[in-house]
């Protein structure tokens, strides 16, 4: 072989060497993605009350200013079809923290208010989410609203949480001098119930004073948990769950006075008072850098349900609002923000639900969780790293009771049927149609029935409710066919 063969033959060689060593250093970069560190992530699970799909710049709104969010969002990955499992609160939040739709646990509805519900909470039976991570060595923390149970037995301390700081009600009002002075009047008057609304907010089962406006309160709370996570020198998991922008509606002066633009009194004041939890968020961030945790923390926010728009929201392009089975209702704006190891800049376009939380976030803290525990939703993590579908081909369900009527919707791929105010059986290519306009139940009659055989199969899961809320309505579930869902899968209207 010539010298200038040899050379030649070397030359390809090492082009041929560096291609490859190119593609493995691509493929690497990739399953960076896919694969969780060696080292536990501290999770940072960020949950408003209330929030409307387009009430954060990162999801579309104009006249609310919310930086800190958008940042976050843009640095990590939205999800533009994210459904939370029930679309009111405390059956959400049950979701949530069981892994379980709230109607196969008996806490489809609120757990009553002022003192009604004393006694019961979400079945001891459903380990919280937070057990197989506390098991693990993370220290838990729940910091804000709970509505899961009052007493001992349900307290956040008894379900798996270290730190507790909130209130344990299913809300409060905002500003201290105010709801202490009512709580000290019906003291006085000798009220045997108390509004759940200035109730003193708690520490660990004690009572304390609180100074600040609430919202502040729980973002100050929340850095305080993370600065005493780094000391422990263990991972967090910390549930920052956020009353506002729930009603009533009261925010601080400094903060409206951003928003004299908005003339609508409430949609200012809600503007202002989703303002300040992203000034709060803002501030765990600057903790979060300050403590070196940044990097190894994903942080997840999103709103237990759709915005009330009676009282401020706006869930635009979605049809509906709190409590609905429209997309409104129960479809809400959310993001996960993980430096170097989730996709920058993506938005996640596939349907996944708050039921998958429970799997996901355990396994990506290496938790444990038991055999025996029966989940509703699935880990997303690969599916999620990867682009795909996590729940091709599979369904997800909505159901709320109303006053002798169900409304209920299900969701498989690009279809979405749904029932609503005793009006006949709906069917949208919700991909196509997120505003739910275009009815496509007589064009597509093997869809829609499909679909709402399968929902029908689904309700043949849940158990009764433990509880009611209003209370009335546990006469009318007796009197009446509610609890056989009255004739809600039938489609023929003769």
């Amino acid at each position: 072989m010539s010298i200038r063969n040899i050379v030649l033959f070397v030359a390809i060689s090492l082009l041929t060497f560096n291609s490859c060593k190119e593609k493995e250093k691509n493929t690497t970069d990739l399953a960076e993605y896919k694969t969780p560190l060696n080292l536990p992530p501290n999770i940072l699970f960020i949950l408003c009350d209330d929030l409307g799909y387009a009430d954060v710049g990162f999801n579309g709104s104009t006249d609310i200013t919310t930086p800190n969010l958008d940042q976050l969002a843009q640095d990590g990955s939205i999800f533009t079809a994210a459904y939370v499992a029930h679309p009111f609160c405390g059956p959400s939040r049950a979701a949530l923290l069981t892994g379980r739709y709230p109607h196969t646990i008996g806490s489809q509805f609120n757990l009553p208010a002022n003192g009604a519900s004393t006694g019961k909470g979400i079945t001891a039976q459903e380990q919280f989410i937070s057990v197989p991570m506390q098991e693990a060595g993370y220290y838990t923390g729940a910091i804000g609203k709970w509505h899961l149970g009052e007493t001992i037995a349900y307290h956040p301390n008894n379900r798996g949480f270290d730190d507790f700081y909130g209130f344990l009600g299913g809300g409060h009002k905002y500003f201290p001098e105010e709801y202490r002075q009512q709580y000290k009047r019906q003291k006085e008057a000798g009220a045997k119930i108390i509004n759940d609304y200035v109730l003193p907010l708690e520490h660990n089962g004690t009572t304390l004073q609180e100074n600040e406006y609430l919202t502040d309160a729980f973002s100050r709370e929340a850095s305080r948990f993370i600065r005493e996570a780094k000391n422990k020198n263990k991972p967090f998991f910390l549930y920052l769950a956020y009353n506002a922008p729930h009603v009533p509606l009261e925010a601080k002066k400094e903060d409206l006075d951003k928003f004299k633009h908005i003339e609508d009194k409430d949609r200012r004041t809600y503007a202002a008072m989703v303002y300040a939890i992203d000034r709060g968020v803002g501030n765990i961030v600057k903790n979060l850098k300050k403590t070196g945790q940044f990097e190894n923390t994903l942080i997840i926010f999103l709103s237990d349900n759709g915005g009330h728009t009676g009282h401020g929201a706006n869930n635009f392009p979605l049809t509906g609002r709190k409590g609905d089975t429209w997309e409104g209702g129960y479809r809400v704006p959310m993001f996960f923000h993980w430096p170097n190891k989730i996709p920058k800049g993506q938005k996640f376009d596939f349907p996944v639900s708050s039921l998958d939380f429970y799997p996901t976030l355990n396994y990506l803290a290496g938790a444990t969780i038991p055999e025996n525990k029966i989940l509703d939703g699935k880990n997303i993590w690969e599916a999620f790293t990867s682009n795909q579908n996590p729940h091709d081909k599979e369904t997800l369900f909505a159901m709320r009771h109303r006053e002798g009527y169900t409304d209920v919707a299900a969701r498989q791929n690009d279809w979405k049927a749904v029932k609503v105010h005793q009006e006949p059986w709906k069917l949208y290519n919700i991909t196509n149609d997120i505003s739910e306009k275009t009815d496509l139940s007589t064009e597509q009659p093997a869809i829609l029935e499909k679909l709402v055989t399968e929902t029908e199969n689904w309700s043949k899961t849940h158990t009764e409710p433990l509880w009611f809320d209003p209370l009335y309505l546990e006469q009318m579930w007796n009197d009446s066919t509610m609890a056989t869902f009255n004739q809600t899968f039938k489609i023929s209207q003769d």
